[in-house]
């Protein structure tokens, strides 16, 4: 075991719940820090159900092409706790993490604190002690009472498409989630809407006059090419190539990112140079999002010309975007290994894909009690229309078992969790 696991594994039982929304604890615990959170690099900070990771990607990219200095705060990490955590460019360290975890462990002392709110007071330390030109802040789970919301005044908002996901914690309807991802607007900072339900737009319009946050969301994607889109921004019309993240959706999630590189109006790079724009769209990477993999045991099983594919969507507007990038691939038959924690629908996962499917094969996660088991995913495949499906105790059995009914497909796609996507990552990476 790493010695950040073991400190990690201690700050998780600080708290007797794993998610208590509130800003409270977070607050106490910044004050005694120095409050590092006010000696900040300018601040953008993302909420939403679905992009963020990649509307982050291409921020950073485009920062970075542009040779800025870029932190990035993210959460959930796939593989490594570390990739939570982006200093000016670069992955903390293991002797930095532990070093920076300690320390503020022994600050915050025994009181109760969650594991996302002690992480991310650390985060704000390191991101105040390492010279930056922006940080690109992600929220970890809505955002009115998610431990990021303590940036007073950020140089811009985004806030990406918002979908049914974690009602549990923030509500059973479109409008009462985006009420809550609309808590990291500010009076007077500009905020980055993308494409939103009528639902989540009316809610988030409301509020954003109610304490006089100025939206801009004047952008959209006029005309897709072959080697590229034109994006309308203002009255404005640019050229760029395609993103390098796959799937029509990066579009909007691409677009997002410029918007609010334009409005954010950071030192070095104002948007305007289209150059800059395009290596950044070009040069943006994140893992487990259609992604094909071209190593690992999974990977040497496959017959000769199949994909492997990995995508860690979880909810329905994800897999609406697996469905349609599923559209406009190639002929052939497309074989699923799926994981899924069990407070997620699989019925409702799989409805939108059943039709591009062939097979199925539903897997455990490992390590993770609190998922669907393989008959329960077998099941809802079936119920979709999805045949012949199967449950299979893990990734290999699952593909000799895919493959065993169809020898030849085009692709094989593991998707369903952002957990499962980690630990395929760590063997085939």
């Amino acid at each position: 075991m790493a010695r950040s696991d073991a400190i990690l594994a201690r700050l998780g039982k600080l708290h007797p719940k794993v998610i208590d929304l509130s800003l409270g604890r977070i607050t106490r615990l910044l004050e005694k820090l120095g409050n590092p959170h006010l000696a900040l690099p300018p601040v953008i900070h993302l909420a939403g159900t679905n992009g963020k990771g990649s509307t982050q990607a291409y921020l950073r990219a485009i920062y970075e092409a542009a040779g800025l200095r870029v932190h990035c705060s993210t959460s959930p990490h796939l593989v490594r706790f570390h990739e939570r955590i982006t200093l000016a460019g670069e992955m903390i360290s293991e002797d930095a993490l532990c070093d920076l975890l300690e320390e503020v462990e022994a600050i915050n002392g025994n009181e109760p604190i969650t594991f996302f709110e002690i992480t991310q007071a650390s985060a704000f330390l390191a991101f105040a002690r390492i010279p930056a030109d922006v940080l690109i802040l992600e929220t970890g789970l809505g955002g009115r009472a998610d431990a990021s919301n303590v940036i007073d005044q950020p140089a811009a908002t985004v806030i990406t498409p918002i979908s049914l996901d974690h009602q549990g914690f923030l509500g059973d309807t479109i409008a009462k989630i985006a009420f809550e991802k609309a808590g990291i607007m500010k009076p007077g900072v500009t905020n980055i809407l993308a494409p939103q339900t009528l639902d989540a737009f009316n809610t988030l319009i409301t509020h954003a006059n109610t304490i006089n946050a100025p939206i801009f969301n004047d952008f959209d994607v006029i005309e897709e090419r072959e080697d590229g889109f034109v994006l309308r921004i203002g009255k404005e019309t640019i050229d760029l190539p395609h993103p390098a993240l796959p799937g029509r959706h990066q579009y909007v999630n691409a677009s997002t990112a410029i918007a609010a590189v334009r409005k954010a109006k950071i030192p070095g790079c104002d948007g305007t140079d289209v150059d800059i724009l395009a290596r950044g769209l070009q040069n943006a990477a994140w893992p487990a999002r259609l992604q094909k993999l071209s190593s690992g045991p999974l990977f040497e099983a496959l017959p000769v010309g199949c994909d492997l594919i990995l995508d860690g969507g979880h909810n329905i507007a994800a897999a609406e975007a697996i469905s349609d990038w599923l559209s406009r691939q190639a002929d052939g038959d497309t074989l699923v290994i799926m994981g899924m924690l069990d407070n997620r629908d699989a019925k409702a996962f799989l409805t939108p894909l059943a039709s591009g499917i062939t097979a199925l094969a539903g897997v455990p996660i490992p390590g993770e009690h609190q998922a669907h088991k393989p008959e329960t995913l077998r099941d809802a495949a079936k119920s979709c229309g999805i045949s012949p499906s199967y449950a299979c105790g893990g990734f290999e059995i699952a593909l000799r078992t895919l493959l065993a009914g169809c020898p030849t497909p085009k692709r094989v796609l593991i998707l369903g969790s952002l957990y499962l996507a980690g630990l395929v990552l760590e063997n085939h990476s």
